[in-house]
């Protein structure tokens, strides 16, 4: 029963743009998207993982940018129709964008489940080490919606972090089908576990629409912050006539 609700879970879980918005080329020693506008600030690479797939990430590059935020999405959709959204955040914060796409979706191949989501972002934060040589005091994980799980698997397995930020992230795959109180053995995606495994401060932004979460990993609020049980303790804030836009 367990292994069939979590099959049931997982299939709920993933929904690849089908066909995928975009397609990956070779050009001139490098990779491209078609389909899409071209950028000369961006970096196409097709990465494998330890699962033997190929996952498409793209490197979004600031000329200035002191900080790169690895961006997770979400379960509906591809790097392709992501790409506007990319834009915009590296033009107004002024950071690097690294984004990819989920094994089985957009171009990368494979299928898409839990434990590959894992493998690939870890593919993904290889290449910025290797490629780019961004460590992971000037990395910041964003994770929305189902990406919440991958994000959190890679921040419990980096101390030195600038910052996680969760985006309408989901408690568990279970709890998406189930109001469930309990973690389930064949549950998936335990972002709710991963939360308590990694020692940080965490701040909660709610509205009516929807529940934004960001964790900062800043050494000098959570030495103040640590209860007595040893974890981070948060902090909750809410503004009034906010929109989710």
């Amino acid at each position: 029963m367990g292994n069939v609700t979590s099959s049931v879970a997982a299939r709920l879980a993933f929904f690849p743009p089908e066909p995928a918005t975009y397609e990956v080329a070779a050009e001139e020693g490098g990779l491209r998207m078609t389909g899409v506008l071209p950028d000369a600030n961006v970096d196409v690479h097709a990465l494998p993982t330890r699962a033997g797939t190929r996952v498409v990430a793209a490197f979004w590059r600031y000329p200035t940018a002191r900080l790169t935020l690895l961006y997770s999405h979400g379960n509906a959709a591809d790097l392709g129709q992501m790409l506007g959204l990319f834009m915009e955040l590296r033009s107004h914060l002024r950071v690097n964008i690294m984004c990819y796409d989920y094994s089985g979706y957009g171009a990368s191949t494979g299928k898409p489940s839990e434990y590959n989501t894992y493998y690939d972002i870890e593919a993904v934060y290889d290449c910025l080490k290797k490629e780019y040589g961004i460590g992971q005091e000037d990395l910041i994980l964003y994770g929305q919606s189902v990406g919440s799980g991958p994000t959190l698997h890679l921040a419990s397995r980096l101390e030195k972090l600038r910052g996680v930020v969760l985006h309408s992230g989901i408690l568990s795959g279970i709890r998406v089908l189930y109001p469930v109180k309990v973690t389930l053995w064949f549950d998936i995606f335990k972002v709710s576990l991963e939360v308590w495994v990694i020692r940080l401060f965490t701040l909660v932004l709610k509205c009516r629409s929807f529940i934004l979460l960001i964790i900062t990993l800043l050494p000098t609020i959570a030495e103040h912050r640590q209860n007595k049980a040893g974890r981070m303790s948060s902090a909750g804030y809410t503004w009034h006539g906010g929109r989710h836009r």
